[in-house]
């Protein structure tokens, strides 16, 4: 999953749209469970946000098996980048025509999505097949007031990933496991190899290791209050900046910046960078890491509080408005299986969300999810609130105006802090 958080400008659709959602209507009533599912009919269109190249497949693998269990039932796959699949989704669902049947929605979507009324009801459908078996943080993220609106497909974090070969040439044996470390193993490669340190993303999602490590948050969901101004975060950006301004990482551009990040590390120009199981499939196309032992995988470094990785992940949500009710359950249930997910864990690392698929042997055996897993149970949760999805745009800003020398780190927070105050405006 390339992090599409930086895209969320779709608060221009804001939440003052009507619980209806203008074309979403009210959702219709759960389908009564058939005598044989597999005699439903129907065709699908499901919009995946997946890397077409090094992703895609193996989602694609997987429709070709359920159409062959659902012999009544045909999927129109259709790949949406992630950065735009939330606009056009919703542009769709208040028009009330051109949405998909299914949606990938990322975890801060989904309680977006349902608090306009675009996504059907799933409590108590086949689309839910023994929910107790899902993660806790995941499973979180498909509920809005009570009710739940998508099934877990994956579930994500970040980490450190490295090239062990440019970190034993700078003198480091094992990866930094402080921010302080962070700097100084960034700075050793730079200085005995001919790499950069450190490949920076200038995106929402992968400041916030930086800010958890700190003790910081975005909100205080409990008292209803916007903490992104506060002393903690701004002693994360200032680290940010310290790691730009001392050389441990080369001013990244504010445009294309994941892209450059991956390219780096992938042709050997860039020892370290924060990514998460989504990238893996895509880095070892890289000539750096034809030998899989090249790439390492550590926590995020740690800063003066904890080391914190923020939580991520994808759900399985149907249309509210879709014609083939019926057919999405029966879709939704299969590719959030056991066995799908073990596929997916296998074939591209992506990190299950059912409890009983880290026993399966197709996990077990993938060394990439193992290391995954520990950071994926210490991950610092979200909030899944509706306006979750519109708070990463006004930081990704003033993540690009701090890059770009228009801001210090406090006027940056004090920036960030104002349009929070326009999207939760009865939040302190």
């Amino acid at each position: 999953m390339r992090r599409l958080l930086a895209a969320v400008a779709v608060a221009a659709l804001t939440l003052t749209a009507t619980a209806c959602g203008g074309g979403g209507g009210e959702a219709a009533a759960p389908t009564a469970s058939v005598t044989d599912p597999a005699k439903i009919t129907g065709e699908l269109t499901w919009w995946d946000t997946t890397r077409p190249d090094s992703e895609g497949p193996t989602f694609q693998a997987l429709i070709k098996e359920f159409e062959a269990q659902y012999p009544g039932i045909k999927v129109k796959y259709v790949n949406v980048p992630s950065d735009q699949a939330q606009n056009q989704f919703q542009t769709a669902a208040q028009a009330g025509t051109g949405a998909p049947d299914v949606i990938r929605s990322e975890v801060a979507w989904t309680p977006q999505f349902a608090s306009l009324g675009y996504l059907q009801p799933l409590d108590g459908t086949r689309a839910v097949d023994d929910g107790s078996d899902f993660l806790s943080g995941p499973l979180s993220s498909t509920k809005y007031n009570d009710k739940t609106y998508a099934v877990p497909q994956v579930t994500d974090t970040l980490a450190l990933i490295y090239n062990r070969r440019l970190l034993k040439e700078a003198g480091h044996e094992e990866p930094p496991r402080t921010v302080a470390e962070l700097k100084q193993a960034a700075l050793n490669v730079k200085d005995k190899t001919d790499a950069d340190g450190l490949a920076l993303n200038v995106d929402s999602y992968f400041l916030l290791p930086f800010m958890y490590g700190e003790g910081g948050d975005l909100l205080d969901v409990q008292s209803k209050k916007i903490v992104v101004n506060s002393p903690a975060n701004v002693k994360a950006i200032e680290t940010v900046a310290d790691l730009i301004n001392s050389g441990a990482a080369p001013k990244p551009a504010t445009t294309d910046s994941y892209a450059n990040a991956m390219t780096a590390l992938k042709e050997g120009k860039a020892a370290m960078i924060y990514n998460g199981p989504w990238a893996l499939s895509e880095i070892y196309q890289g000539k750096e890491f034809k030998d899989r032992s090249n790439l390492g995988i550590a926590p995020v470094p740690a800063g003066s509080v904890k080391a914190g990785a923020p939580t991520g992940g994808w759900n399985l949500a149907i249309y509210a408005g879709s014609k083939n009710i019926p057919a999405a359950y029966e879709f939704v249930r299969f590719m959030t299986t056991v066995k799908a997910q073990a596929k997916i864990a296998k074939e591209i690392s992506l990190l299950p969300t059912r409890t009983s698929a880290y026993a399966d042997p197709a996990v077990q055996d993938n060394p990439d999810v193992a290391v995954f897993k520990p950071i994926m149970d210490t991950a610092v949760p979200r909030p899944w609130i509706p306006e979750g999805g519109q708070l990463f745009q006004p930081l990704l800003e003033g993540y690009q105006s701090l890059v770009g020398g228009q801001a210090t780190p406090a006027d940056m927070l004090k920036k960030v802090d104002e349009q929070y105050h326009g999207i939760m405006k009865d939040w302190s």
